[in-house]
């Protein structure tokens, strides 16, 4: 399809598409779009990324199980069984905001604080991944990295406690300020 048929900038899409934003309502309707996709999109990059780091976590217990390592498998299996249940919270959180956005009145500190909790989201995911990547180097160093792989793993998995907490209160909120 050609860009103009999505509403690009271009051409009668994207003169239809800039008449529409300047219709009372329907531009908080595009913009509520805009943020459920931009949500549904962070949330599979970071589910990706985490996958990712699960795939290396699965080649360091390769490593280790060729040079006769054994004993920390176990702790690696433990490692993978967290990074998938992460993973499938990402995944499995309600669609971007989902009913959060209406046409109402946005707390602009409140999504300012979701925001920058995503971005402590990305960067810790990063974090994680850039550990678990590191153990290519050797088994010892995927033994040696395991614990702290699994504190990283759990401050992930509190920061989608905390994300679903912030969207709580946005939703209470907004909905005590109609």
């Amino acid at each position: 399809m050609s860009e103009t048929s999505h509403g690009g900038s271009g051409g009668l899409g994207g003169t239809l598409v800039g008449l529409v934003r300047r219709l009372p309502g329907f531009r908080g309707y595009f913009e509520l779009e805009e943020r459920r996709a931009s949500d549904t999109l962070l949330r599979e990059h970071l589910a990706s990324e985490l996958e990712r780091a699960k795939r290396s976590t699965d080649q360091a217990a390769r490593g280790l199980a060729d040079a006769g390592l054994i004993d920390p498998l176990p702790q690696f299996d433990q490692l993978r069984g967290q990074i998938d249940r992460v993973t499938a919270r990402l995944r499995g959180a309600p669609r971007g905001y989902s009913g959060l956005f209406d046409l109402r009145r946005v707390d602009a500190k409140l999504l300012e604080d979701i925001y920058a909790h995503d971005q402590t989201l990305i960067d810790q995911v990063n974090t994680f991944r850039t550990l678990v990547d590191g153990w290519a180097s050797g088994p010892q160093a995927a033994v040696s990295g395991l614990a702290e792989a699994r504190q990283k793993l759990d401050l992930i998995d509190r920061g989608c406690d905390a994300r679903a907490d912030l969207l709580k209160r946005f939703v209470e909120s907004h909905s005590q300020a109609t």
